[in-house]
């Protein structure tokens, strides 16, 4: 079947520099598989670094005019842009479900998130304030305006294919900013629809360019060293991170960075257990795991931990394992073969060092890249794959007594995206956030994602925010005029 008829939508598969739809300068394409069948669904064009400072040029062509567009006119592009992702929500979550794997129930889930950052941003787009204030001398007047940062590359990940998309051109437009998008080879479809969307929408020719590339290293680092680049946003791992952030080092290149994760699940005594069940559910499983937001670590009280690692297992029993595609299934195949080697290599050394198998630890004897939902109880404190951001449906249980063990445990990583924390205790959960060291916690809940709160990490998981008025700003420079009158 084609992806049309598997999906219900069109899909280009070149790449788009200054509004226009081509094959690119090498005429090379690599192919897009669907992780549930290992086999290609399409091929895309494959971008060579000639045909990324083709985009550059293209998004500098078109920044005097974005930039100078009126606010309530960039505004409704954006918000017709959120009406047309709610309109094809459907069609784009069978996309994502087709090139990524992830169920039905997640992609949709996604779709609506997604969206949500466009009619977030048409919002914040009319809102880009400035300060007027006496200098304290008296001798002049301080002047400051907020103006488009300019350029921008965005870097995104085959995880969440569409909210990455959209959560970064979101604020790049708003503020008057031209990007040049480059998804994951593993999920190209997805951003190539956004894309399609966002041009019939209204955004004229250049201002979003698209990059399909196997060639990532390459044609980033091209980007990079062009000096009309002006912003780097990148979503990924930390150690690719860090080779960016060496680059724009060079043209000394604005970075924000949404780096890799290592979340602490903490579950006390006076818990509400099925709540915390429920809460490790979402924040393990959603996306099968393979999110920089899910629980890696949990850390449970002796008192409760029998109760909840039965509970959990019973629960990740139930779930449906299967194509993504298929309405019954609760958790697709992960989304390529070394991700999921990678996970069962976590296991069998959580197994080596001690952990106790509750349920699942093995790949199902299937074509599709696999695994089956695993709770491993008993893990030692020391245990190595605490140390490793498992990116699949694993959920490793650690034993605590002491309060302060839970907090040195949680925060001994090099990480520290977000934490969560289930106690019906509400003075001690305000006390333990404070004391978690991550950008994000979520107290009695498994979700903290929203495309008005500021996301992102401290330490190693990142630099600078996305979502909120903080994302807005991420894309603009203040300007400080003095003067006098």
């Amino acid at each position: 079947m084609t992806i049309a008829e598997l999906t219900g939508i069109d899909v280009p598969t070149g790449l788009l520099i200054g509004g226009e739809w081509g094959g690119g300068r090498g005429g090379s394409t690599f192919p897009v598989l669907d992780p549930a069948t290992e086999e290609p669904v399409t091929e895309v064009a494959d971008g060579t670094v000639e045909d990324a400072l083709a985009a550059v040029e293209a998004a500098h062509a078109a920044l005097p005019g974005w930039a100078a567009t009126p606010p309530r006119q960039r505004s409704e592009i954006l918000r017709r842009a959120f009406e047309l992702m709610t309109e094809r929500a459907e069609s784009l979550a069978r996309l994502m479900s087709l090139e990524n794997g992830k169920s039905l129930r997640d992609a949709r889930g996604e779709a609506a998130y997604a969206a949500e950052f466009f009619r977030w941003y048409a919002e914040e787009a009319v809102r880009i304030e400035g300060t007027l204030m006496r200098a304290p001398s008296g001798a002049n007047r301080i002047v400051t305006m907020r103006q488009p940062i300019g350029v921008s590359v965005l870097v995104t990940p085959w995880n969440f294919p569409a909210a990455m998309a959209t959560r970064k051109i979101g604020p790049a437009l708003a503020a008057g900013c031209t990007v040049v998008l480059k998804p994951a080879g593993e999920t190209p479809l997805t951003a190539l629809a956004i894309a399609q969307i966002l041009s019939e929408a209204g955004v004229p020719g250049g201002v979003v360019n698209v990059l399909t590339s196997r060639k990532s290293g390459a044609t980033v680092s091209a980007m990079l060293n062009d000096p009309r680049v002006r912003k780097l946003s990148f979503t990924g791992s930390t150690e690719v991170g860090r080779i960016l952030l060496r680059e724009a080092a060079e043209t000394v290149v604005s970075c924000s960075m949404e780096l890799g994760g290592n979340a602490p699940f903490i579950i006390f005594e006076d818990a509400d257990i099925d709540a915390a069940v429920e809460g490790a559910l979402i924040a393990k499983m959603r996306n099968g795991g393979e999110a920089c937001t899910a629980a890696n670590r949990f850390y449970v009280h002796e008192a409760v931990a029998d109760q909840f690692s039965r509970a959990f297992a019973a629960r990740l029993d139930r779930m449906v394992v299967g194509p993504g595609l298929d309405e019954a299934t609760d958790v697709g195949p992960l989304v390529n073969e070394p991700t999921r080697t990678k996970v069962a290599e976590a296991v069998e050394s959580a197994t080596a060092d001690g952990g106790t198998v509750v349920t699942g630890g093995r790949a199902p004897e299937r074509r599709g890249y696999y695994y089956q939902p695993t709770v491993i109880d008993q893990v030692p404190a020391g245990a190595g794959i605490l140390g490793t951001e498992i990116f699949g449906p694993v959920a490793p249980v650690v034993r605590f007594t002491a309060e302060a063990d839970a907090i040195n445990w949680a925060n001994d990583t090099e990480f520290g995206l977000v934490s969560y924390v289930y106690t019906r205790d509400l003075s001690r959960g305000l006390r333990v956030s404070e004391a978690l060291e991550a950008g994000m916690v979520g107290l009695n809940r498994g979700l903290v994602s929203d495309p008005a709160a500021p996301f992102g990490g401290v330490k190693q998981s990142g630099i600078g925010r996305e979502g909120a008025h903080e994302g807005l700003l991420e894309f603009t420079e203040t300007k400080y005029i003095a003067t006098n009158w």
